[in-house]
């Protein structure tokens, strides 16, 4: 099992979940972070962190595009171990709904 980000995310970048994570897992894009779920070991402190709710435990259903996305993202962007200011329109764009399509082209998780 692992964690993983969701689309509320996008936009918001709240870094508190780096924060409490034993394992460094989260690495840092333009717009999201991702938690690579080969290293994440499920320890779940980070969900309870995270102010957008971004963070689900991938036995939630409809989550397959996400651990995809995850991954994919996590083996290209730079790890992240230390909390950073949010994203200046964090509050803005916090529950907006259609930002993967915004930031990715694709309302699919697996195809961004």
């Amino acid at each position: 099992m692992t964690y993983v980000v969701t689309e509320n995310c996008i936009r918001c970048k709240y870094t508190d979940c780096v924060e409490v994570c034993p394992v460094d897992c989260f690495y840092v894009g333009e717009t999201m972070l991702v938690i690579n779920p080969a290293e994440c070991i499920d320890c779940g402190v980070c969900e309870p962190e995270c102010p957008a709710d971004a963070i689900k435990a991938d036995t939630e259903p409809g989550l397959e595009g996400w651990i995809a996305l995850n991954a994919k993202y996590a083996a290209l962007w730079p790890n992240i171990s230390e909390k950073t200011e949010p994203d200046p329109e964090a509050a803005a764009f916090d529950g907006r709904l259609g930002k993967l399509a915004e930031a990715f082209g694709t309302q699919d998780p697996a195809a961004a």
